[in-house]
């Protein structure tokens, strides 16, 4: 008799069918990340925060910039306290964007560079952590939203502008100080203008950067307004406080540096990854294996029972699930028995029933009935090979018996 060939045959799908399946998706998502990386290089260039004169996003202050460089103005921007503060003379306007931001050892520094120059300085959205410092004896009182507003005052640069769209923070000065207050917002101004003396500038502080966006610097009269208050002076220092600067860092203490950075980061950021760490949980529980009985289904193709029966005992034995391998052989071990000896298949896995009619059957067997069907688990592969054996033999005797 010649031997006959065996094989097995693989179920597990081939390179080729794995690639037919993701092809689809995996070219979806190469065209993702090449539109991305394209349109990150092409707006590389552009891309700046908001208040930026070199940005053209709708924050971004870019249509300002050109317009004060197409009036003769000089447009300089300074991303550190070093370069905001050098030297200036008259004929600059320093125009600092978010001076809460400064540290207190940068304001004292920005402080005193202001009281040593006799130009304008223009400090943009200023509340109580930098007024202190930078314009004392003004107090900030709460933001009023941004709308358009009326000047309601005598400064010329605001009434030439008319109406504009301010808001933010409202400011209050001390009794007897000579000021201007425009564009009040609920009976304070939104715009201040501090007189300097005859070694200091003025010092004027707007509430809210609107009317320095590109979106809104067609509206109203915002561009005029911007225009005469940051284009007074033949040249125009625009200072954006960076986390770059080493000045920022430089008196902080070591661990209140994690603090300056933590509260530098915007609220809606923190609130947008909790909510992504809900979104991330809730998926999980979505997609998350859901326990339950098991659920019968027709096989879509003819499977031999030798082939089932190695496949669960392959899945038993992965698992070490020698309890439910025991089980199983000891259950369809009585349902085969019941039959032979009188017994209902109903009361099959019942003791008091199958065992004295086992025992009649065959009374002098040498294995313990009670302990073979209706055992303690097996505690190692070697005793649950055994334990079948002792089933077969079982059965086999009593059918021939």
């Amino acid at each position: 008799m010649s031997p006959t060939a065996t094989g097995t045959t693989s179920t597990a799908p081939t390179a080729r069918q794995v690639w037919t399946r993701v092809r689809g998706a995996a070219l979806v998502l190469a065209l993702v990340l090449i539109g991305g990386l394209v349109l990150a290089t092409v707006r590389s260039s552009d891309a700046h925060g908001a208040l930026d004169p070199r940005s053209a996003d709708p924050h971004g202050s870019l249509a300002v910039a050109e317009l004060l460089r197409a009036r003769g103005v000089t447009v300089t921007v300074a991303t550190t306290l070093a370069e905001a503060t050098a030297p200036g003379d008259a004929d600059t306007t320093l125009l600092v964007t978010t001076p809460d931001l400064l540290t207190e050892p940068q304001q004292d520094t920005l402080r005193s560079a202001m009281e040593r120059t006799t130009g304008r300085t223009v400090l943009v959205g200023a509340g109580q952590a930098s007024l202190t410092t930078l314009a004392p004896g003004v107090t900030s009182a709460p933001s009023a939203p941004v709308r358009e507003r009326a000047p309601a005052c005598t400064l010329p640069a605001a009434t030439r502008a008319g109406s504009v769209d301010l808001g933010g923070e409202r400011y209050e000065n001390s009794p007897g100080t000579t000021t201007e207050a425009c564009y009040r917002a609920d009976g304070l101004p939104t715009l201040l203008l501090l007189p300097g003396s005859a070694d200091a500038g003025d010092t004027v502080l707007l509430g809210s950067p609107d009317i320095l966006y590109n979106a809104r610097l067609d509206q109203l009269g915002n561009a005029s307004l911007a225009l005469q208050l940051l284009g007074s002076k033949p040249h125009l220092v625009w200072y954006l406080p960076s986390l770059s600067d080493t000045s920022a860092t430089a008196d902080t203490p070591a661990d209140d540096t994690t603090g300056d950075f933590l509260a530098l980061i915007p609220s809606g950021w923190l609130w947008g990854a909790l909510q992504l760490a809900l979104a991330a949980v809730l998926a999980a529980l979505w997609r998350s294996r859901r326990l339950g009985p098991l659920v019968t289904e027709r096989l879509p193709v003819a499977l031999r029972a030798s082939e089932a029966t190695e496949g669960r005992a392959r899945l038993y034995r992965k698992a070490n699930a020698r309890d439910r391998a025991a089980t199983v052989l000891r259950t369809a071990t009585r349902i085969r028995l019941a039959p032979l000896l009188g017994v209902p298949v109903q009361d099959a896995h019942s003791p008091d029933r199958l065992l004295p009619a086992l025992s009649a059957r065959l009374p002098e067997t040498t294995a313990d009935p009670r302990n073979l069907l209706f055992g303690p688990a097996p505690a190692d592969d070697a005793t649950l090979i055994r334990l079948a054996d002792q089933l077969d033999a079982l059965e086999r005797e009593v059918r021939t018996s």
